[in-house]
């Protein structure tokens, strides 16, 4: 078979030929740049508090609610109750996907290392709890 730019390598066997596409499709995706990712979050992080933001500014602004101006602060109080609980639910999620293997590993090669193991996973875990507590006492206050 002729080798091209893109391809410089091809097995003449047919069934090593039908591996090597299958691993190239494989090893050949995109990944997704982690940078990238995080821009792409703030921002949109970024544009739906400036929304919500200046969803509630406009109800205040109009004479034809009054009812919905007394309750600007409820909205961004049940914005801030959402986003405590997301963000240390995302934050839990991080901790616990890179604790949790590793606690696992851990506990493979010794099955005495299973308190030090825990004590990881449950610290990660205690972030959402904390998250949440903040969302539960931002909606008590209001």
């Amino acid at each position: 078979m002729p080798t091209s730019p893109r391809n410089p390598v091809y097995h003449t066997s047919t069934h090593k030929f039908k591996y090597t596409i299958h691993l190239r499709g494989v090893f050949t995706m995109k990944k997704i740049n982690s940078k990238k990712l995080a821009r792409i979050f703030i921002a949109m992080i970024v544009i739906s508090v400036l929304a919500f933001a200046f969803a509630s500014f406009s109800f205040a602004e109009g004479e034809a609610a009054p009812a919905a101006a007394s309750d600007g602060g409820l909205g961004l109080g049940l914005i801030a109750a959402a986003l405590s609980t997301g963000i240390a639910g995302i934050g839990a999620g991080i901790a616990v996907g890179a604790g949790a293997p590793a606690a696992i590993g851990a506990l493979t090669e010794d099955a005495k290392t299973f308190g030090k193991a825990l004590i990881f996973v449950v610290l990660g875990e205690g972030i959402a709890l904390y998250g949440m507590l903040i969302s539960i006492l931002i909606l008590n206050k209001i």
